[in-house]
């Protein structure tokens, strides 16, 4: 490993820190969205990963409100 990529994956406690915190503002709104569309809740923590969110939104979009909640 070269020297320059060493730093690419050390991200200090700081850097954690704000990963968690923009995980969680992304995990949280799927988490409570989610069983809205008839869907279970864990699947929220796939969103972090951007492809799977923008797939998550358009199945919710599309999918439209859980039918036996009303």
């Amino acid at each position: 490993m070269m020297q320059g990529e060493a730093h690419y994956f050390a991200f200090g406690m700081s850097g954690w820190l704000v990963w968690l915190i923009g995980a969680l503002l992304v995990i949280v709104p799927f988490w409570k969205l989610l069983p809205r569309s008839g869907m279970p809740s864990w699947l929220a923590l796939f969103a972090i990963i951007p492809p799977v969110s923008i797939i998550l939104l358009w199945v919710m979009a599309f999918r439209g409100p859980d039918r036996e909640s009303n």
